[in-house]
């Protein structure tokens, strides 16, 4: 499949630029300024002007706060619903949790494997995706009994610690902790040690255990939204589903892309093994294929053999940013799955762990203002940086990308 790429002509960094790109820390109640883009259906700006926003200085969200909304009622018997436009090719299980609020990952599962939950009178799996219009038949569903909260174990109370030692934002409502590479957000076959498991040790006094928002690979470092609330939950999720959140990851590439400022635009299917599940570049039509679409960016060159590019999904496909890369001709360094570029040696002192951070997350706060927090390099990422003398510092030209 040929590759589709628009380009963009690059800027140069002003000296006023290079002084503000200093790494920020996160923050809340920023105000929001315009975002960057043209008008639905046009050609994609370049990624040139003046920076739309200054970072305005740290400010303490309202006391005041508004009426809580009605959440959505956990049906106590069977009813059935129809997927609307915007929960189109959503997986069945995000379906649940962005409808119901407050279920744990177990129960949803277990509701599907069991066959108690229904697509046009069929037995689906949870990471199957759904269609416009379809019936889903769903059972009578609960909250978790909610544990007792007590004195912490010793075990407890190490667990609580690592997750405070993660932590680069919190209040009442949400927590953004910056995920260390090699610990998974969720369970899996074999899995005894998981964010979500992790959790269970922040229950509040009436028992609610903070719930996850999105996901990002197990690999993967860096910024990862944890709502504390149902309250929270709700409005985070929403937040997802209509593209309000704004993603950006850092990743280390062999090669220059060229050009330096593009856009990918592809389809991206899943194709499962016995052992591996990866996503393959598909064509429009073909079968569990979706629409994603990538923003990039150049910030900094190591002689063009290995450069640091800005990445900004506007879409949240499985494998998204690992697979488009792949698909342009610089997979990230050290993908074990889509680094498929033969003899290519790892220059020598830089480790063979996957390069991919998620730099940075700004999303609406449930009660207002804007959450905008930021994750270091993790240490195997900042001893490449140090390595090849790449400046963490420098401006970040994806910030001027569009946002569709």
């Amino acid at each position: 499949m040929s590759r589709r790429i628009k380009r963009m002509n690059p800027r140069p960094r002003s000296r006023d630029e290079r002084e503000d790109a200093r790494p920020h820390q996160a923050r809340s109640a920023k105000k929001a300024g315009p975002r960057p883009g043209g008008k639905p259906g046009s050609k994609p700006p370049r990624f040139v002007g003046e920076r739309a926003e200054r970072r305005a200085p740290k400010v303490v969200l309202e006391k005041a706060v508004p009426a809580k909304p009605v959440e959505a009622l956990l049906p106590t018997k069977v009813q059935t619903v129809t997927v609307t436009a915007d929960e189109n090719n959503m997986r069945v299980d995000r379906f649940l949790e962005a409808r119901f609020p407050g279920l744990s990952f177990s129960h949803i599962q277990r509701v599907v494997r069991k066959g108690e939950l229904r697509v046009d009178g069929k037995r689906v799996d949870s990471k199957d995706r759904l269609e416009e219009g379809q019936s889903v038949r769903i059972p009578p569903l609960k909250l978790d009994a909610p544990k007792v909260v007590g004195e912490l174990s010793d075990a407890a109370q190490k667990t609580l610690k690592a997750l405070k030692e993660m932590t680069i934002y919190e209040d009442d409502d949400v927590l953004v902790l910056n995920k260390p590479a090699g610990l998974a957000v969720q369970g899996g076959s074999g899995m005894t040690r998981h964010i979500d498991q992790m959790l269970e040790v922040m229950r509040d006094a009436k028992g609610q255990k903070p719930r996850l928002v999105h996901r990002i690979d197990r690999e993967t470092s860096g910024c990862l939204l944890i709502a504390k609330t149902r309250f929270a939950a709700s409005h985070l999720t929403g937040a997802f589903r209509s593209r309000s959140a704004r993603k950006v990851y850092w990743a280390l590439v062999p090669g220059l892309p060229k050009p330096k400022q593009g856009r990918i635009s592809t389809f991206l299917a899943k194709e499962e093994s016995e052992d591996d599940t990866i996503m393959r570049i598909a064509q429009h039509g073909d079968e569990g294929a979706s629409h994603a679409v990538t923003y990039y960016a150049v910030v900094e060159t190591a002689g063009n053999k290995l450069t640091w590019v800005s990445l900004k999904p506007v879409t949240g496909r499985t494998h998204q940013l690992r697979a488009h890369m792949a698909h342009i001709g610089h997979p990230i360094v050290g993908d074990p799955k889509y680094f498929n570029i033969e003899n290519w040696q790892l220059p020598g002192g830089l480790q063979n762990r996957l390069h991919l951070l998620a730099r940075r997350i700004v999303i609406p706060h449930p009660r207002g203002g804007v959450i905008d927090a930021t994750a270091p390099l993790p240490p195997h990422m900042q001893q490449s940086w140090n390595l090849l003398g790449l400046d963490a510092t420098r401006f970040d030209p994806i910030e001027n990308a569009p946002e569709e």
